[in-house]
């Protein structure tokens, strides 16, 4: 008998819905973390090796112990002073690292407080970024991030603990949170100009973000610039850099022809979706945008993984990695 109903009605409790969400939806992440293929890089089958392929980037290895030569052992790794000092060949034996640090930047800016159907963009970035959170901590890995506003940000440096976990989850919980009050969104900013937007976050990130790390960033790119992408060039030449964008329905598309009443929290206006043309437009738009971006990213080889706003996360999540491995 075929499971695939009974887990698609499993992973319908895990998504989260509304404008803000509860720490509580972050947690119970933890169980729609198990349904999802650790990221798309296989395991070793090496029986001396530890969790991950050495395909991810950076030497990855840990030197482990001497023992005899034998014969097809590759003679590089022969150890010359040993094997002087005690008159017989030794080589050397190495492993691969059991952990890789996983950094999760999470926006949390105000472009990201919209959502038309379900849920925020703001809170579909916060569940997505849970799932990689309990995902990494379930592998063994350390992991850590960082959330940022239009006004400040959190570090959390990589940790292999729960509480680390729980830390960068609190983070994501209290800057999701902020969004709903307009004087927090509208707040002078406490952090330098170059530490704002995509750029200041990627920035930031560079400080704790070791060769052969793993990050993901959540965002709806708005701030993209070409400080971000020298940025992204940069870390994605020692690391495996995923970035995820989070887009709205309502972003792709103009609603049904009528007239609306928009804001952006501080002005007011009228949208007539009823022009063909507009509505070509619009559309056209987004899709110049959203191609723009996957372009630059495919030169990088950055994996592009979009989230849609009014479609679960984890089954959108399961279904990109599949896709890969």
């Amino acid at each position: 008998m075929s499971m695939i109903p009974q887990i698609d009605s499993q992973v319908a409790l895990y998504q989260s819905k509304g404008a803000v969400i509860s720490l509580q939806q972050l947690l119970i992440q933890r169980h729609a973390a198990k349904i999802v293929e650790y990221v798309p890089y296989t395991r070793s089958i090496a029986g001396i090796s530890g969790l991950h392929m050495s395909k991810m980037r950076g030497r990855g290895i840990d030197f482990e112990e001497f023992r005899p030569y034998q014969q097809g052992d590759d003679i590089r790794t022969i150890d010359w002073r040993v094997t002087a000092r005690t008159g017989k060949p030794f080589t050397k034996v190495f492993r691969e690292e059991r952990e890789r640090p996983v950094i999760i930047a999470v926006d949390q800016s105000s472009s990201m407080f919209f959502g038309s159907q379900v849920a925020f963009k703001s809170v579909i970035a916060a569940q997505a970024a849970a799932i990689f959170c309990w995902m990494a901590i379930d592998n063994g890995d350390r992991v850590g991030g960082l959330v940022y506003s239009d006004s400040s940000h959190s570090l959390v440096r990589p940790k292999r603990s729960r509480r680390s976990a729980l830390h960068l989850l609190n983070q994501i919980h209290m800057y999701n949170n902020r969004l709903t009050d307009a004087a927090n969104r509208q707040s002078p900013p406490n952090v330098p100009a170059s530490q704002r937007g995509l750029a200041g976050a990627l920035g930031q990130i560079r400080r704790i973000t070791k060769p052969g790390s793993t990050l993901y960033i959540l965002s709806d790119f708005t701030t993209m610039d070409d400080t971000a992408m020298q940025y992204l060039y940069q870390l994605s030449r020692h690391n495996n850099v995923v970035c995820c964008f989070v887009y709205d329905a309502l972003e792709e598309n103009l609603p049904v022809p009528g007239f609306y009443s928009i804001t952006d929290g501080q002005h007011k206006g009228t949208l007539n979706s009823y022009s063909q043309t507009a509505r070509r437009t619009y559309q056209q738009n987004f899709q110049e945008r959203m191609g723009a971006l996957q372009s630059e990213l495919v030169k990088l080889q950055i994996p592009f993984l979009k989230l849609r706003t009014n479609q679960l996360v984890v089954e959108q999540i399961r279904q990109w990695t599949a896709q890969i491995l």
